[in-house]
């Protein structure tokens, strides 16, 4: 999917820059507080926790901000409480769409999202009507450098239990989400250089979007719905050519 991961690439470096880093330690910070009141403040034992906080550093969040998080998810400091909701609908071409989401009000939020796929031509599905079309793994990106054999030995022996490579931007390495610690543990051992972890929903299959109005329409649609306040990540099933991508960037 390297249209994907391409559109992936040019939307962090989007949120690099002023008030979109802004908005993206907002939606970290939330990340941590839950995962920290969910599953206990020691990232050792509560993988949620470790990925969320391997994000905020990949980030360059301060360590005070990932601390006040963690402390506010197990109650040592008062907090907001966010309850998780996720949307599940279809965008333009057909592509199917999850809204992950962590909000202090379900109404405001399911109306934000309803709102968004209705102007951006998409609908929403009922709930089990999308998810079948991915499934929730670990991921681990690898810097390029190594090389596939290298990668793919590193990961087997860590229990992974693919290997994708995406060429010049590096390999993806994906494990059951119990497994992406020890993994990441096993391939850091091998010098291999990683980028950011996390546990995510993977596509079974893509749906390859070649009318520029639609891609043009669906990405559009895909960055509204990742400027919503409450939206956390969005996962969808396209692939968009590297040459239209560059044509619509």
């Amino acid at each position: 999917m390297s249209g994907h991961n391409r559109w992936t690439k040019i939307k962090h470096k989007k949120e690099a820059q002023g008030a979109a880093k802004g908005k993206l330690f907002t939606k970290l910070i939330k990340e941590i507080t839950v995962a920290a009141r969910m599953g206990g403040g020691d990232p050792s034992g509560n993988a949620r926790l470790r990925a969320a906080i391997d994000a905020g550093r990949e980030a360059n969040m301060p360590q005070d901000n990932i601390t006040r998080a963690v402390k506010k998810g197990t109650g040592e400091l008062e907090g907001v409480s966010y309850e998780e909701a996720t949307y599940e609908g279809y965008g333009p071409g057909g592509v199917a769409m999850i809204v992950e989401c962590l909000t202090d009000n379900k109404n405001r939020t399911a109306g934000d999202v309803r709102t968004c796929f209705s102007k951006g031509g998409g609908h929403l599905a009922a709930e089990g009507a999308v998810a079948w079309h991915f499934e929730r793994l670990g991921v681990i990106e690898v810097r390029a450098g190594p090389s596939e054999d290298e990668v793919v030995e590193a990961a087997i022996e860590g229990g992974a239990e693919d290997v994708v490579n995406h060429g010049g931007d590096g390999f993806e390495v994906r494990t059951h989400p119990n497994d992406l610690h020890a993994v990441a543990e096993a391939l850091e051992k091998r010098k291999v250089k990683l980028g950011p972890r996390r546990i995510t929903f993977v596509p079974k299959e893509t749906v390859h979007v070649e009318d520029p109005d639609k891609a043009r329409s669906l990405l559009r649609l895909l960055s509204e719905l990742e400027d919503l306040e409450d939206v956390q990540r969005v996962h969808a099933n396209y692939e968009i050519e590297d040459a239209l991508l560059e044509q619509l960037a």
